[in-house]
């Protein structure tokens, strides 16, 4: 049995262990010192875990071109959001191509070393609209890319350790160690569904459907940074337990998460998060119809449109299983959507965001038939608790 090749060809590991870890930690002592953003901390993470295989340090010039072009590294790989460090003017403006850098986190500690082959211009103007199809402030995506420095360190990485203080660290596994874990469960293909939300009826049926044509299903949320108004990382966890204890096949569903930080660039990072389960062993990947989206930047279905400028077979090796809104339906007495079920919304229970939150607030449970009652009780405590 053999897993699916990792994006590029081969799993990046860029994380020093041993002698090199002590040596590059003397050696870092005498570098110039540079603190990473939230944002870049992560990505700093994904690079050095192999999570954003084949990339081995932060983008130079033509990859970062090639990539807001027309989504490929100037190699031709595939690849459709940039991965950039961008530090501070006045930080930028004290280094050159050549230096060697100490990459530190918010607190002054050392993660690992750059050094910086290339020092190019922040090109804002070519990200923003062909990344996020919107320059409108209001896009936490934009928002981000506006907060960056306007130069940009390219190089290869070398990462002493990770992070400080890994959120959920008995789940935090990374490529390497889910593919030892679905070989050893025997698991040759694999679904998995990305999430930063709890997971409610109908994601619930949309993983099961998934489960149906494969080995096995890792739930791969992802808590890296977010927007400030979604549920917290730590209550999202607990829902997902829950949900697994008493609603999963535990022998063929994995739990795991994905310390990345949220885009919001919707189809662009539908993609982007195919190629990363990709690298985590990954066969089968749940694309939903606003994926990666916020606020009505993106139209209905368009994170699962854009996989058909590419050879996906060939190009980003992953099936996309594309699937449409899906609600519990009064009439047919279960999940379902157009595909299936031929009867109006009025049939359906799907009552909006606003609505749930306005319920969990009051402590009542949103209906039984969109969301699971013990997953109900901790979004209740949740809610209640930043009322």
């Amino acid at each position: 049995m053999s897993l699916i090749t990792p994006h590029g060809g081969k799993l990046v590991n860029r994380v020093l262990e041993g002698d090199a870890a002590k040596s590059a930690t003397a050696a870092a002592g005498s570098y110039k010192s540079v603190t990473l953003s939230p944002r870049e901390q992560f990505d700093l993470e994904m690079i050095a875990i192999g999570a954003f295989s084949p990339l081995t340090g932060f983008m130079g010039n033509a990859d970062f071109t090639s990539v807001c072009k027309d989504m490929r590294l100037a190699n031709g790989t595939v690849w459709p959001i940039p991965v950039t460090f961008c530090p501070a003017d006045d930080v930028a403006a004290g280094i050159k191509e050549g230096d060697k850098l100490a990459l530190k986190d918010s607190k002054g500690r050392l993660l690992g070393t750059m050094t910086v082959r290339e020092k190019y211009p922040h090109d804002k103007e070519l990200e923003i609209p062909n990344v996020y199809k919107t320059a409108d402030e209001a896009h936490p995506g934009v928002a981000q890319v506006r907060k960056q420095g306007n130069t940009c360190l390219a190089g290869d990485v070398d990462v002493i350790t990770t992070t400080y203080e890994p959120e959920f660290a008995d789940y935090r596994l990374p490529p390497a160690r889910t593919r030892e874990a679905f070989t050893a469960k025997g698991w040759n293909t694999v679904a998995a569904f990305q999430t930063r939300n709890p997971i409610h009826r109908s994601h619930e049926y949309l993983t099961k459907v998934a489960l149906e044509m494969t080995d096995g299903l890792l739930i791969h949320p992802l808590v890296g940074e977010t927007k400030s108004d979604d549920i917290p990382a730590d209550t999202r966890m607990q829902c997902y337990r829950t949900l697994i204890d008493n609603y999963y096949n535990k022998d063929k569903t994995m739990l795991s998460v994905m310390p990345l930080a949220m885009r919001y660039a919707g189809p662009r990072e539908a993609v982007l998060h195919t190629l990363i389960r990709k690298n985590y062993g990954v066969t089968h990947f749940i694309v939903g119809r606003d994926h990666a989206g916020v606020g009505n930047y993106y139209g209905t279905y368009d994170a699962q449109k854009i996989f058909d400028q590419f050879d996906v077979p060939k190009e980003i090796g992953v099936t996309i299983l594309k699937f449409e809104h899906t609600a519990w339906c009064k009439t047919c007495e279960a999940v379902v959507s157009t595909k299936t079920c031929p009867h109006g919304p009025e049939h359906k229970v799907a009552p909006s965001g606003t609505k749930v939150r306005e319920m969990l607030k009051a402590g009542q449970r949103p209906p039984m038939e969109f969301s699971r009652p013990e997953v109900a009780d901790i979004l209740i405590k949740w809610a209640q608790s930043v009322a």
